[in-house]
């Protein structure tokens, strides 16, 4: 079985209200040196079999279609070993 990491970000120009709470708090915590911070997703999938050409198309077509709002966010789909 391998393994399909597919990481959903906010587009840039998308505001990140949770990325910029986070980045507030760091330095209240201890955390300096931080200019910026975006929060994203990462969905981890395990798929049976070989992880072709045809597997990832399929698999960039899930995350266009349900695990990204494709007009605010991107989608990054990588194979780890």
């Amino acid at each position: 079985m391998a393994r399909v990491v597919v990481d959903v970000m906010l587009k840039p120009e998308i505001l990140d209200p949770q990325g910029q709470a986070v980045q507030r708090a760091l330095p209240r915590l201890g955390f300096e040196g931080i200019s910026d911070v975006r929060q994203g997703k990462r969905f981890e999938l395990e798929v049976e079999g070989p992880v072709d050409e045809a597997a990832l198309a399929r698999i960039r077509e899930m995350a266009e279609t349900f695990l990204a709002n494709t007009v605010i966010e991107d989608f990054d789909v990588k194979v780890e070993s």
